[in-house]
Formats: structure tokens, sequence, C-alpha cells
């Protein structure tokens, strides 16, 4: 089926909630990224939440949350510019290999870009987020708490956008409850 004709990305509605947590416990092995979704929904810190629909079915969902430098010689908060976390990104096995992943990360990032966002991280498979730009976020002096070593990664935005030098990149609270 060609995606390119009947394939829908959009904000999530109101209307979408159930929809998505449907979808993201089908994709993975346990409720949390679900839980984590609503959690941010409900706080107010999902500026993008994407849904990819065809035929009137969700067939995707992809989130954005803020994100934060903590630099490491004071703790707190950094002057980095607003930045967000690229995560969860869900697709049910059933419509995998069909470019609707692609098309949400596309198209997530450039509403951030649209939206004023300078920098995203994500916490993922090099080889594939490396396709649309990021890069190891180690080699801009970034950290995640995580240990995501490699996977984790960033990408700017804007021009300069990446944050420059030492620091843990600081998630949203409600990813505790995935941690």
């Amino acid at each position: 089926m060609s995606i390119a004709t009947d394939l829908v990305i959009r904000q999530e509605q109101r209307v979408d909630g159930a929809a998505i947590t449907s979808l993201l416990e089908t994709c993975f092995p346990t409720a949390a990224e679900a839980q984590l979704v609503e959690a941010l929904r409900q706080a107010g810190h999902l500026p993008i939440s994407l849904v990819a629909e065809r035929d009137g079915q969700l067939v995707g969902h992809l989130a954005f949350s803020p994100v934060d430098i903590e630099r490491a010689s004071a703790g707190i908060p950094g002057e980095s510019g607003p930045g967000l976390g690229l995560a969860p990104l869900a697709v049910p096995t059933e419509h995998r290999r069909q470019g609707i992943a692609t098309r949400l990360v596309e198209a997530g990032l450039e509403q951030a870009r649209r939206l004023g966002y300078r920098w995203v991280v994500v916490l993922g498979e090099p080889d594939y987020y490396g396709r649309f730009g990021f890069q190891a976020a180690s080699a801009f002096g970034l950290r995640d708490a995580y240990g995501g070593g490699d996977a984790f990664q960033v990408i700017a935005l804007q021009p300069g956008g990446i944050p420059q030098g030492s620091g843990l990149v600081s998630f949203c609270p409600e990813f505790a409850l995935v941690g």
C-alpha cells in the first residue's frame, strides 16, 4: 500500500487519547510508554504529539517533550535555548517498513523548527536516526542519565542550535515513570 496518497500526519486531537494509548501498548512490551505519554499530556509537556492516520485508523505516533541542559558545574538548567526530546516513536508491526515512522520524524522535526525549537535529542538506533541528521550527542559534550552512549543523539534545528559544552540533558520529570 502506498503511503504517499493515503497517510495523514497530524497533531493529536483530544479524541485520539485512547487510540494512542492502545497503539503504544501494542508497540511496546509494557504499558510504560503509554503511561509516559499520558503523564506528559496531563502535565502540558507535549508541545508536539503527532499521529499517522490511514483510513481513519491510527497507524503511528510520535511525541516530543521539552528538555534542557544541566551544566555540570552548577547542576542547574543552562542557557541552551529551547530543546526537545523525541520519544516515544511507535508504529505497529503490521504497518512497519512503509515509511510511516520516517514521515512522522520528518514532520515532527519540521514542526519543531517552525515552533522555534533549536535542537532535539533522541535515544535510538544511530543508523536509523542518522539519516535525519542526528549525531552522537557526546561529540557536543552532552550526555544522558540513561547511559545511552552512541544511541544518545542530537540534531540542530537552527544554525548553531546544538548546545555546546558539558552538560546532562534533563528530560521532563514524567520520564521517571519509565526510568
